[in-house]
């Protein structure tokens, strides 16, 4: 039987974090988190090639010492990663607002499109027809079925005409 203490002293430092009053100035400025990715992405939040939404305000992040770390997440720039370079520092991934024009030029697959939904794993990929229920480019999940009575599923598209579903 373990000693239930770890998880006392997990759930003291939970509430102690939860505290503001406590060490006032100990969290991240949102707002300077908001602009430090403003000038990342060259663009102001919901603008097109910026970010979607503000960073949530009821996220209490640690205050960093360094400066932030930013990123782009994968080749398609519609995620822009935000980190605290600090030891045992947070992560961020903040979504990218994109230009519709530019999500349906590069669509690998267009909603209605008839589709392969294979499902892979160690050794083995078993396949089936199916219909996407989304748009989206290489990389992108989308919701398909595999017939008209069929709950949706999510997959992530391999190719124009192909999803996958990884097992697990």
């Amino acid at each position: 039987m373990k000693p239930i203490y770890p998880a006392l002293a997990v759930l003291a430092a939970i509430a102690a974090s939860g505290n503001a009053a406590a060490a006032p100035g100990a969290f991240a400025d949102h707002t300077a988190i908001d602009s430090a990715i403003a000038a990342f992405t060259g663009q102001p939040i919901g603008v097109p090639g910026g970010a979607a939404l503000p960073v949530d305000r009821r996220m209490r992040l640690a205050r960093c010492a360094g400066p932030l770390a930013l990123s782009w997440r994968g080749g398609g720039h519609d995620t822009v990663i935000v980190q605290c370079p600090d030891a045992g520092g947070w992560r961020l991934f903040v979504a990218v607002a994109a230009n519709g024009r530019q999500v349906v030029a590069e669509a690998a697959i267009v909603k209605g499109d008839a589709v392969t939904v294979a499902v892979t794993g160690d050794g083995f990929s078993v396949s089936q027809p199916g219909e996407a229920l989304d748009s989206g480019p290489v990389g992108s999940w989308v919701r398909v079925r595999t017939n008209a009575k069929a709950d949706a599923m999510r997959a992530r598209v391999v190719r124009p005409g192909l999803v996958e579903l990884p097992a697990e």
